[in-house]
């Protein structure tokens, strides 16, 4: 069979206008990915250098390079400070040409970090902060929150305890912003559900001395003392519910955002009977198990659901810049907007016009430690909540919701 030469040249040109019509699309020749996480602080353990090592894992599976370029990887320490990690933000996007930020805990530096992506026109997902704010009133085209907020977590402990018979509640709220989320959206739902909320304690941030707000929950005699709140009041809380007898003494304690780490780092005989929502969960299935455990080599630690949702977003970006074929926010926003989110992290998922990722959560109770086969094995799971009931519609504050 022969081949016309000027068939051949025409079909070589073709090949190589569409190659370089791909590769032209890529902005400085590289995709430049920043983790902007809390590398040594309180949150380093269940971000951090976890968060880090999951985006690498996610760069080294998609092939290191997406249209014929390579992806890069960096990071920084924001030091749980808003000025910072605005500050790091804008010189990476400006200067730096990094083309996605992720993680950002702590909803005050992440909501600093999303005023930076959008003046920039840059992509920002947030994983390890919870506030409603980042698809509600703040909500921008450039910014995506891919594990959970306030209302899922409140959603999903609040509604599922309630509904299994615990009717009465009293709150131990860590008196800030994030903590009277908790309790506000977790009040909603369990009066929705036909519960009531006795009373509530507000300890401030980092309190020393806890003992006084969690005997008050006890004298309450609510039959669920609900967590409202994060590290490091919510893991002490816990310790001292234990010492003092609480669900020994028949009362159920509800953590409204407990990750396997603080788990971990309680112990079971601490922690046990304990329930709370997360989004993922190491031993759910094959898929899960399979890839925590190559995070575990990494690491040493199972990862958290933070962590995890740090690779399903890498992923799932890098496969739309290819879709898309440019890193061209806009267009790549699109593109992740169009395609499911079905993989080890997130069943049922997809990316919502207000930069919301919906998908389904589980609620589980940490294990006695006769219950637990080995390290690890820490969570009984008691069932799982769609995502459209854990997240709610979206917020009508949102400038991109159709109205």
């Amino acid at each position: 069979m022969q081949h016309h030469p000027a068939k051949l040249a025409l079909a070589a040109f073709l090949l190589a206008a569409n190659a370089t019509m791909a590769f032209a699309q890529v902005s400085d020749n590289v995709v430049k990915i920043g983790v902007l996480t809390d590398l040594s602080g309180p949150a380093s353990t269940p971000t951090g250098p976890g968060s880090v090592a999951a985006a690498q894992m996610a760069i080294d599976d998609f092939g290191g390079s997406v249209l014929g370029k390579p992806i890069q990887l960096i990071s920084a320490d924001h030091q749980l400070k808003p000025d910072i990690g605005a500050g790091i933000a804008r010189r990476w996007y400006d200067t730096e040409q990094v083309d996605l930020i992720l993680d950002v805990p702590v909803s005050s530096v992440g909501l600093a970090v999303q005023v930076v992506a959008n003046e920039k026109h840059k992509l920002f997902i947030t994983h390890s902060t919870g506030s409603t704010d980042f698809h509600g009133k703040f909500c921008s085209p450039y910014t995506m929150q891919w594990v959970f907020d306030t209302r899922a977590l409140a959603v999903g402990t609040g509604r599922e305890i309630t509904r299994r018979g615990g009717k009465t509640w009293f709150f131990i709220t860590d008196d800030y912003a994030f903590g009277h989320a908790l309790e506000k959206d977790a009040t909603q739902v369990i009066e929705a559900n036909g519960g009531r909320v006795l009373g509530s304690v507000r300890p401030p941030f980092a309190t020393p001395e806890l003992s006084s707000f969690v005997l008050q929950a006890q004298q309450s005699k609510a039959q669920v003392i609900g967590i409202a709140g994060g590290p490091p009041n919510n893991t002490n809380e816990i310790k001292l519910a234990h010492e003092f007898g609480l669900v020994q003494g028949g009362q159920q304690l509800a953590g409204l955002l407990i990750l396997i780490t603080d788990v971990h780092a309680l112990g079971l005989q601490t922690a046990q009977g304990l329930l709370l929502t997360t989004s993922f969960y190491w031993d759910l299935d094959d898929k899960t198990r399979a890839w925590s455990k190559r995070f575990f080599d990494k690491v040493q630690h199972m990862p958290t659901m933070w962590q995890a949702g740090v690779y399903s977003a890498v992923m799932h970006y890098l496969q739309a810049v290819k879709a898309a074929g440019t890193d061209e926010a806009e267009k790549v926003a699109a593109q992740m907007r169009t395609q499911p989110v079905e993989d080890f992290f997130s069943h049922n998922g997809r990316l919502r016009e207000d930069g919301l990722m919906v998908h389904d959560l589980l609620l589980v109770q940490v294990k006695t430690p006769d219950e637990s086969k080995g390290p690890w094995d820490y969570y009984k799971v008691l069932t799982h909540i769609k995502g459209d009931e854990a997240f709610g519609p979206p917020d009508p504050s949102c400038a991109l919701v159709k109205k």
